[in-house]
């Protein structure tokens, strides 16, 4: 599929690889720092131009039968499932995932192709309303939002662009995607060789590899429908705050700091093992990572140890060379913070049980105790594997401490009571939470996101995808000359003219 090379030094621009109006974009392999290939990157006109052939594709992208959108989503699917080889390939070598992490991100990825085509059915959904009083009717539509901007990270980069790309392609839209520029490939190139190759009318996406430069172009431009952002909470600000400039509607996923509650009567095996999978699993590089386990203290001691001796045994090296749990960070950048924070919160005063080592952008597991709410490892989202472990008195303190972030993600609760545990999240802030199990989950159907410094309540899943790339336009027919409703003329205060589709009572 992408062997020819002929997406090199180039983007995806109106159905077809162009290389005169970008830059070379290194792809390097952050084990070893390999060049893997040369993608590009969107000069500046660009972005406008690729934004310009999404709006003139996307009229007759949204008027295609939904049954004709879905197929083509269907055929995606079992293309990317048919080169799975390939793309695992690009997802080890690109982001540094483990091979059996990037086996799980094609299937997953698929099935968030396969429900995506239920959304191109219920993007047709239309409500009769109550009749006019002049004989004709009154009919509320979904209909799409026009061209959806897509931003997405480097973390999940095939996973976390389809669960957005696929479900706005279903309800009619058309897509700019900007991926991560440390995963242009596994995260944008991919995506329009398999969607050209199912099928997808050329123009409808657009592929833009690229930075801060690139982003802030693509989400500052009117034109756009809505921007779907996966990142920082940081950049999450910057992409609000543009986008709002432009009257451009923001969808936002962003970090989290996920506590962990193990409780007295938990079944300590299970969330152990859930701990290990929370805090390690892609070396921690996931938003849903459990960034913070508050554990009763009657079970501190033995939970710890268990941990401890889990994390001891996890193996790290090249994904790509060796059979791993672990491989490596992203970049030296991200490698540095990750040891700013451990150093950090040692000196603050906590206890290293294992790892807390580092050879260039590999970090080996690492368990903390005695970590406290004023160190780094429990105030900040970390985004590496580290287990911070902070001992609690009672349920109080640890829905006290669990609470104690602006972020609001993701929690779990472990106990041998599944109705105190559902007791103890609905007390939380957060969008998603889990009783006995980890907090690093995905569902294609499920509604996904988060509160807080961790998003502004977008949802991505099947049962939340339609209202997030769809809004409702409301259609009467008039059965004689005289129109209904008021007979008074419009007026200042009639709530006619501009806006952004949330007011009450103005024209669109």
């Amino acid at each position: 599929m992408l062997s020819d090379r002929r997406w090199e030094r180039s983007i995806w621009i109106g159905g077809r690889w162009v290389s005169d109006r970008c830059v070379a974009l290194p792809v390097v392999a952050p084990a070893n720092g390999d060049l893997l290939a040369t993608a590009g990157e969107p000069n500046a006109s660009a972005v406008g131009d690729a934004v310009a052939e999404a709006v003139d594709a996307g009229y007759a992208w949204s008027r295609q039968p939904p049954t004709e959108r879905a197929e083509v989503l269907a055929r995606a699917g079992s293309l990317l499932l048919q080169h799975a080889e390939e793309i695992v390939w690009w997802l080890v070598r690109e982001s540094g995932s483990v091979r059996h992490r990037a086996e799980s991100s094609v299937r997953l990825a698929a099935a968030r192709f396969s429900a995506a085509t239920t959304t191109a059915e219920q993007a047709a959904a239309e409500v009769v309303l109550a009749s006019s009083s002049a004989g004709g009717h009154s009919v509320a539509r979904r209909v799409p939002l026009g061209v959806v901007g897509i931003i997405t990270p480097w973390n999940s980069p095939l996973v976390i662009a389809v669960r957005a790309l696929a479900p706005a392609l279903a309800a009619g839209n058309a897509v700019v995607l900007k991926p991560d520029p440390h995963t242009p490939v596994s995260g944008g190139v991919v995506l329009a060789a398999l969607l050209h190759e199912a099928g997808l009318p050329g123009g409808v996406l657009q592929v833009l590899p690229g930075g801060v430069a690139v982003g802030e172009a693509l989400v500052s431009d009117p034109r756009l429908g809505k921007v779907s952002f996966t990142g920082s909470t940081t950049a999450g600000r910057r992409v609000a705050a543009l986008a709002g400039e432009a009257l451009v509607s923001v969808g936002l996923e962003l970090g989290g700091n996920n506590p962990s509650i193990v409780l007295d009567d938990a079944n300590l095996r299970r969330a152990v093992e859930a701990g290990v999978r929370g805090s390690f699993g892609h070396q921690g590089q996931v938003c849903m990572a459990t960034g913070r386990h508050l554990v009763h203290r009657s079970v501190a001691s033995e939970y710890v140890s268990a941990l401890t001796e889990r994390a001891k045994h996890l193996r790290v090296g090249d994904p790509a060379s060796e059979d791993v749990d672990l491989g490596p960070l992203i970049s030296e950048m991200q490698a540095n913070r990750v040891e700013h924070i451990v150093t950090g919160t040692v000196a603050g005063g906590a206890g290293v049980r294992c790892g807390a080592r580092r050879e260039g952008n590999f970090y080996w597991p690492t368990v903390l105790e005695g970590v406290d709410r004023t160190m780094p490892a429990f105030t900040e989202e970390i985004f590496g594997p580290v287990a911070p472990v902070t001992v609690v008195a009672n349920d109080d303190e640890a829905l006290e401490l669990a609470a104690a972030t602006p972020y609001g993600l993701v929690a779990s609760v472990f106990t041998a009571d599944p109705g105190r545990g559902r007791a103890m999240l609905e007390q939380l802030r957060t969008g998603v939470g889990h009783v006995n199990d980890v907090t690093v989950k995905s569902d294609p159907t499920a509604p996904f996101g988060g509160m807080g410094w961790s998003g502004n309540g977008t949802r991505y899943g099947a049962l939340s995808d339609t209202d997030e790339f769809t809004t409702w336009r409301w259609l009467t027919e008039c059965g004689d000359e005289r129109p209904s409703g008021t007979d008074a003329p419009p007026s200042a205060s009639s709530g006619m003219g501009a806006g952004n589709g949330g007011n009450e009572g103005g024209v669109r």
